[in-house]
């Protein structure tokens, strides 16, 4: 199938009228936001003295946010939900996420508005691919996680019903720290699904890759003779052999829309190939982009995160978050990429060929990816 998106950004900005706002602007509203006393968290508002700058008036745009360092996320696993909610929505109803647990204990965030964004930028990405509406089929974890949330907000947009197995993604990390295995709950979840899908008539599946390539082994029939139009991934990474396997002997005739992110940072967006372009070593025949100012990555030497690689070069990600929800300046991600340039989608730098980020040989002490 043959999508046009020449209108993919107008599109964005008009049902997200915030992802028209200049990234030095919003950096600046950001800052007051975050800072000011009348609506900031008591996490950022109890840190402000100890800076050693004022955010808000030495922080003149994205590139000041260097200023900060880089950001710890042991503090962010050690403070109070209540905490991380700004003042500024104390009137406002929230929810508290909390991460995977990949590379330990979870983080928790809190979720006012970011969310309704996630769902507005996804379901437009959607539609233009030409696949939103239906029911869902959810192979995703629910409980705490925002994916489970998310998922559920996008099919509430256009009333339609989701299927969702039972799926709790720290059993199966739990069982590998442990030294032990994951078949048994992997096959757990490929059941549960295996049911809905011969019961329903879903028209988007949601999932991770892993999981994608464990279900695909299972199928006794191809994936749309079950009524999937697309498949929608995240959480885990693919390799290339493994992303070519799936598409050429599985996805016929079902559109494959991937993602890159965390709950920390968010989704960045699928953008196909484009024809003529040289093609990334490694890479899936995709790059992914982030929407700012919500969030920028930033691909960077691992051995200077200050230093931004050139196009084309492969670095560690560096990623900060810029929400009224959540502000994270400066983490250093536990995956490496190669960096590319805008995409006429999106245009603005994205990543691709992503991988677990392996230092001196090693990967990143104590990730451990699982199903999710």
């Amino acid at each position: 199938m043959t999508t046009v998106f020449g209108t993919l950004p107008d599109r964005l900005r008009e049902r997200v009228p915030e992802l028209g706002v200049d990234l030095d602007t919003w950096t600046r509203r950001m800052m007051r936001w975050h800072f000011e006393p009348e609506t900031a968290s008591p996490f950022w508002a109890a840190r402000r003295s100890s800076l050693g700058f004022d955010p808000v008036k030495d922080v003149d745009g994205f590139a000041a946010l260097e200023l900060f360092g880089l950001f710890d996320k042991a503090e962010l696993r050690a403070a109070h939900a209540r905490d991380l909610r700004p003042r500024g929505y104390h009137d406002r109803p929230f929810r508290v996420f909390e991460t995977g647990g990949t590379t330990g204990a979870p983080c928790r965030i809190v979720n006012v508005t970011r969310l309704a964004y996630d769902v507005e930028i996804y379901r437009t990405v959607l539609e233009a691919r030409g696949v939103a509406g239906g029911d869902v089929l959810a192979m995703t974890p629910g409980g705490p996680h925002a994916y489970g949330h998310f998922v559920e907000g996008l099919a509430d947009s256009w009333h339609g019903a989701v299927h969702a197995i039972d799926f709790d993604p720290r059993w199966v990390k739990a069982a590998l720290r442990a030294g032990g295995e994951a078949d048994a709950y992997t096959a757990h979840l490929i059941d549960q699904t295996l049911a809905l899908l011969a019961a329903e008539r879903p028209s988007l599946l949601f999932t991770t890759s892993r999981l994608l390539l464990e279900l695909a082994m299972r199928l006794p029939r191809p994936l749309h003779t079950y009524g999937i139009r697309a498949v929608c991934t995240g959480g885990t990474s693919c390799t290339a052999a493994e992303a070519e396997f799936l598409r050429e002997e599985h996805l016929t005739g079902v559109q494959w829309i991937d993602t890159y992110g965390n709950t920390l940072v968010g989704h960045a967006l699928q953008a196909d190939a484009v024809p003529g372009a040289p093609e990334v070593p490694g890479g899936t025949g995709h790059s992914y982009h982030l929407p700012p100012p919500f969030a920028v990555l930033t691909v960077v030497d691992p051995a200077d995160p200050w230093r931004e690689v050139a196009v084309g070069q492969r670095g560690r990600v560096r990623a900060t978050t810029l929400l009224e929800d959540l502000f994270l300046p400066n983490l250093l991600e536990r995956d490496s990429a190669v960096r590319t340039g805008p995409h006429p989608w999106f245009p603005w730098d994205g990543v691709a060929a992503v991988r677990p980020f392996q230092e001196d040989g090693e990967a990143a002490a104590g990730a451990v990816e699982g199903v999710y």
